[in-house]
């Protein structure tokens, strides 16, 4: 049996347990469960801490795990390594200060820094030799330099607009580009190409869409150029010869530009089908 560790709550857990649920698995029914067994799909879920996954995974505690980047290099446990990112939950790590005060990384040397993730700050500006007093905060560190515990801070940033608010500019280059990541332990366990294969077709299935339509078989090449599809379309006779069917994947963002497209070459009866499932 694969042994999974999935996040049991915050940002992760709703998303990671859709992907799960989409990729096959039976998951847990109660939050409040911390444990189930999927017997048919030969794995079970191990519902975690989200900051704990990588101890775990890392430790060969658990075979694989869904977390954050962030998260994984943060907890800076040697036998975790990242597999594959998912594709959600991204976020993005700048340093902040009081404004004017910083403009470099270089400017931090001697500095107290205020983070929730010490391990991959510190990790990160012993990367770029800059020696600084790191103050561990669980959360709300945009406070801790107007309250004096700090002289700058390392957070998520999205907007920029929480930092704004507390009176502090971004300044220096970008930590981390964050995102959901499927993590593994020191050794490959059985199944882990299993579930990745799954998670991929999942992603597949949420990136694309079937493009259904026909078309005059003198303009096929022309479509081609439109939408090419992963490999190559499908393309099958119609009961008047001078007619074909064409069936394409085409990415989700971009189908209605594609069907435009399409229908101003001379496709017509063009239908889109949603992807449930893929293995490509």
């Amino acid at each position: 049996m694969l042994r999974i560790a999935v996040p049991n709550k915050g940002s992760l857990a709703d998303t990671a347990a859709d992907m799960l649920a989409e990729a096959g698995y039976t998951g847990r029914r109660d939050a409040k469960d911390l444990y189930v067994s999927d017997p048919v799909n030969e794995v079970e879920f191990f519902y975690l801490r989200p900051r704990d996954i990588a101890t775990y995974v890392g430790a060969g505690a658990l075979d694989v795990g869904i977390t954050g980047r962030d998260l994984l290099l943060d907890a800076r446990m040697p036998g975790a390594r990242e597999i594959e990112a998912l594709g959600f939950a991204g976020s993005t790590f700048r340093f902040a200060g009081p404004p004017g005060r910083f403009t470099s990384l270089e400017d931090l040397n001697g500095m107290r820094v205020a983070t929730a993730y010490p391990g991959l700050v510190d990790g990160y500006l012993d990367a770029h030799g800059v020696a600084v007093d790191l103050v561990p905060l669980d959360g709300a560190v945009e406070s801790a330099v107007q309250l004096g515990v700090a002289d700058a801070v390392a957070d998520v940033v999205s907007t920029g607009t929480t930092l704004r608010q507390a009176g502090l500019e971004i300044f220096g280059p970008v930590l981390l580009e964050s995102d959901a990541v499927l993590i593994a332990g020191p050794t490959d366990a059985d199944g882990t190409e299993t579930l990745l294969r799954r998670l991929r077709g999942v992603m597949v299935a949420r990136r694309y869409v079937l493009v259904d339509y026909d078309l005059p078989a003198k303009l096929v090449d022309r479509a081609i150029s439109i939408a090419g599809g992963i490999e190559s379309p499908t393309i099958s006779p119609l009961r008047d010869p001078e007619w074909v069917a064409v069936r394409v994947m085409v990415p989700r963002a971009g189908v209605n530009q594609v069907m435009d497209q399409l229908y101003a070459i001379g496709a017509r009866a063009i239908l889109v089908t949603a992807i449930h499932a893929a293995r490509l």
